[in-house]
C-alpha cells in the first residue's frame, strides 16, 4: 500500500479476525512512514486511553491530547479487544476529532463498526467517532485465519509425528 494517505491527511482502518496481521501491517505501515521523515506515534487502544482517563488535572489531559494529536501518522493498535466506559469513548472522540482532516490516524480493530457499541456501551458519541474515522478514510477488511493457530497446530502435528517415530523405533 503506497502512503499516499499520509499526503491527504486520510485515515485507515484495518479490520479482521485476531491473529491475521492487523499489527504488522500497521508496524509496517509506521516504519514506512518514518522512512518518509513523517512523524509517528504507535500506541495500543489501552496503553493510550488508559493513559488519558487517569489524568487528573485538565492541564495536563490537554497536553497529553496535544502529545497524541501532534504525530502526522497516529497508530492505534487494537481497538475493539478490551471495552471501555464512556470517559474513554469522550476521550477517544476528542482525540479523533484533533486530528480529523489535519493528520492521519490509522486504526486497527478485530470488530465491526456496527460492534463498536459492544466496545463503548452506553457511549453516546460512537456513531460520531467513527463517521469521523472513516470520513475519507481506506477501510481494509483482512480475512485469513489466525497465523499463531495455523503455527500452533503445525508444531502440533510435528510433535505427534516425532511421537510415533519413536514409538515405531526398536526398544
Amino acid at each position: 500500500m503506497a502512503l499516499d494517505f499520509l499526503k491527504e491527511t486520510a485515515n485507515v482502518i484495518l479490520i479482521g479476525p485476531n491473529g491475521v496481521g492487523k499489527s504488522m501491517w500497521a508496524q509496517n505501515l509506521a516504519h514506512q512512514a518514518l522512512l518518509q521523515r513523517a512523524t509517528v506515534l504507535f500506541t495500543t487502544a489501552g496503553q493510550m486511553l488508559g493513559e488519558l482517563a487517569s489524568l487528573d488535572s485538565d492541564s495536563a489531559l490537554r497536553r497529553r491530547l496535544r502529545h497524541y494529536a501532534a504525530p502526522d501518522l497516529l497508530v492505534i493498535d487494537e481497538v475493539g479487544y478490551l471495552s471501555y466506559g464512556n470517559r474513554h469513548a469522550d476521550l477517544l472522540f476528542e482525540l479523533v476529532s484533533r486530528r480529523y482532516q489535519a493528520h492521519s490516524t490509522l486504526v486497527t480493530t478485530n470488530r465491526a463498526f456496527a460492534e463498536w457499541g459492544e466496545v463503548f456501551p452506553n457511549a453516546a458519541c460512537v456513531v460520531s467517532l467513527i463517521d469521523r474515522l472513516i470520513h475519507n478514510a481506506e477501510v481494509i477488511a483482512i480475512e485469513g485465519e489466525s497465523y499463531r493457530l495455523k503455527e500452533a497446530k503445525e508444531r502440533s502435528e510435528q510433535r505427534a509425528k516425532r511421537r510415533r517415530k519413536k514409538s515405531e523405533e526398536p526398544a
